[in-house]
């Protein structure tokens, strides 16, 4: 924390003087309208958003192990919850979802620039202002959201504010100080948190310096995701970073990027413990996780690829505490894990204009929650499953098992064509193939039993059929059909979803069904 305000005021006390003199030139205004329909049909639970699987007498010691949501988790409760049902007798679930956006841009002399924008998440149904039966208004100002994981609050928010300062002292060198968007290469593990469904949007109160060149450029930041004080002095959540592009070589770019996110929010005593004080425990340490990656990406005649590989690692307690099924949590919860990704492709100069590609991606991860006969204090000591973790990803592989940008312990493998059959229509075909790294160990006896059954690796196959219409630059319609065939893996149950916390399994093995419709206007 003193760290991160000694940085700020420095920056600050440079970035003064240049910024204090300038004038106004220009204002603009825009925004964007986008809304999308959905329908989902046997993949959620139903009626609950979550449903449990196993009661307390099957899941015993390290096999229960995995992050359970807190409002669900009973005292005592060592129950695995899934989201996800495949089961064609839950209830479907059906909704239209709508972001409006609206901002200024202000242009001052000097290269500095203004910008602020408001936005809001809403789902239809949610904010209606009257009682048809009555006439009377008896709505909350925020609504009632049944989904609980869409996140919809229906409150206007200040999304973005920030000033920019460019041409620093004579030098390509810029800085952007206040809430604002971070989005750098494809987006794989830092980005807008804007694509579909559920596209809630994601911004950053940071600081920000880049460095930009023909040749290549290196962006820095800091920035503040969760503020403690004064409740706890070292007790907030701050994302650091470093990425450099080089862009020497024509239509090709190399990247190179160092990520570290710092968790210091002090976490609940282990019971018994004789160190711990006034109920926190101080055997934990801080979350210290840095994500070194490289990528390249860029177009040689028809063949077009990008290629992105990143390695994580370093201490993660807040994720260790969470596997405690008896008296202690794993104080020695470490990430060590791989994560990347390929996609090639070839576009053909005939009618239609067809793009084959094909591709992958892989979320390193690790299940050590099964049970060992051997091992009599794996109830008190606990080992922790640590997969990748894709921190503020704006990369959808599926609307199935990765709806929320959190699928890890997983790979995914698809090949696909992308074509335009008409003027301003395009469409795209996709299949792919879902697996899980790690399988879970099944605990198939009793309460007292050591006996497992391992998963299958096999989650499931998607098929995904998307249109898109540009009926004009500013406006654009899409719709899209995508269907699941439900793998065992997917029955069995594999820890695969938020970002390898939770289960993945079904109460039965029937596919899945989702279909969607949307518009976006941009002004």
């Amino acid at each position: 924390m003193k760290r991160m305000i000694v940085l700020v005021v420095l920056i600050l006390a440079l970035s003064a003087p240049l910024v204090a003199r300038a004038d106004l030139q220009n204002v603009q205004v825009g925004g964007e309208i986008r809304l999308r329909g959905n329908y989902i049909y046997g993949t959620l639970t139903g009626p609950a958003p979550f449903e449990v699987r196993y009661t307390a007498s099957e899941l015993r010691g390290r096999a229960m192990g995995q992050f359970t949501p807190p409002p669900l988790q009973s005292s005592g409760s060592n129950a695995a919850y899934s989201y996800l049902g495949w089961n064609d007798k839950a209830t479907s679930t059906q909704f239209v979802e709508q972001r409006t956006r609206l901002h200024v841009k202000a242009d001052f002399t000097d290269n500095v620039i203004a910008f602020i924008e408001f936005d809001s998440y809403d789902i239809w149904g949610e904010d209606f202002r009257s009682n048809y039966l009555t006439g009377v208004d008896s709505r909350s100002s925020t609504g009632t959201v049944t989904v609980p994981s869409l996140g919809a609050d229906g409150n206007v928010a200040l999304y973005q504010a920030y000033i920019e300062a460019r041409e620093l002292y004579g030098v390509p060198l810029a800085i952007r100080i206040g809430r604002q968007e971070l989005s750098f290469g494809s987006e794989f593990l830092v980005g807008k948190g804007d694509k579909a469904p559920l596209f809630r949007g994601l911004s950053f109160d940071a600081i920000r310096l880049t460095y930009a060149t023909d040749q290549f450029s290196v962006d820095a930041w800091m920035s503040k995701l969760v503020e403690n004080s004064p409740s706890q002095e070292d007790g907030d959540v701050d994302f650091y970073g470093v990425y450099g592009s080089y862009k020497g070589i024509e239509n090709v770019t190399f990247d190179l990027y160092w990520l570290y996110l710092r968790d210091a929010r002090a976490l609940p005593s282990d019971p018994a413990a004789p160190w711990c004080v006034t109920g926190f425990d101080s055997t934990y340490d801080p979350t210290e996780l840095h994500t070194v990656g490289a990528r390249s990406a860029g177009k040689l005649g028809a063949f077009d690829f990008e290629g992105e590989v990143a390695y994580q690692f370093g201490q993660i307690d807040q994720a260790g505490i969470m596997f405690k099924p008896g008296v202690y949590g794993d104080h020695n919860a470490e990430a060590s894990v791989w994560a990347g990704k390929l996609e090639a492709g070839y576009s053909f100069d005939v009618m239609w204009k067809p793009r084959l590609f094909v591709g992958g991606v892989y979320f390193g991860g690790e299940d050590n929650r099964a049970i060992s006969a051997h091992d009599k204090t794996a109830y008190l000591y606990p080992q922790s499953s640590i997969s990748f973790n894709r921190l503020f990803s704006n990369q959808i592989y599926s609307g199935f098992v990765d709806l929320n940008d959190d699928l890890s312990n997983a790979y995914d493998v698809r090949i696909g064509v992308v074509a335009a059959p008409l003027e301003k229509l395009t469409a795209l075909f996709c299949v792919s193939y879902f697996g899980a790294v790690d399988a879970f160990d099944m605990p198939t006896g009793n309460r007292c039993s050591t006996a497992t059954k391992s998963s299958s690796h096999y989650l499931g196959t998607e098929a995904y059929l998307a249109l898109f219409y540009q009926y004009s630059k500013d406006l654009q319609f899409d719709a899209g059909w995508a269907h699941w065939f439900t793998g065992q893996g997917s029955v069995d149950g594999n820890f695969t979803e938020w970002n390898g916390y939770m289960l993945n399994k079904g109460s039965a093995g029937d596919d899945g069904d989702y279909i969607y419709v949307g518009t976006r206007l941009s002004f």
